[in-house]
């Protein structure tokens, strides 16, 4: 079954912003997601898959520098969701964006399915 879910993607000119949210399900909820590590990758065409942002469950941040002081990742454990603000978006940002749960004290990663940011110049 699906556990994580991303919405949000689009299209947006230069310079333009776009909120992605991913939503927790099932047994990705509650313990699960309050205790996991969330983080957003990024997948263009014809590339590898690489990561964006992380959260700890503390609330820790971290940005590949490709994107540092323009996205902030963010998380709501009551909903059960991350989220990743990007702003000042340029077309290297296009890609499809996935989020990734990975479970407290383990390597096991959870992936929702993409949700396409297409950037145009």
């Amino acid at each position: 079954q699906v556990q994580l879910v991303e919405s949000g993607g689009g299209f947006v000119q230069t310079g333009g912003s776009l909120r992605l949210d991913c939503a927790a399900s099932g047994t990705m909820t509650g313990p699960t997601f309050r205790l996991a590590t969330l983080a957003w990758y990024r997948q263009a065409p014809g590339s590898q898959r690489d990561w964006v942002a992380i959260i700890a469950p503390g609330n820790t941040t971290n940005f590949a520098q490709s994107v540092k002081g323009r996205f902030a990742i963010s998380r709501n454990n009551a909903k059960n969701m991350v989220s990743l603000q990007m702003n000042s978006l340029k077309p290297e940002d296009t890609a499809v964006y996935y989020c990734n749960l990975r479970t407290w004290g383990t390597t096991d990663d959870h992936w929702g399915q993409g949700t396409q940011v297409t950037v145009s110049s």
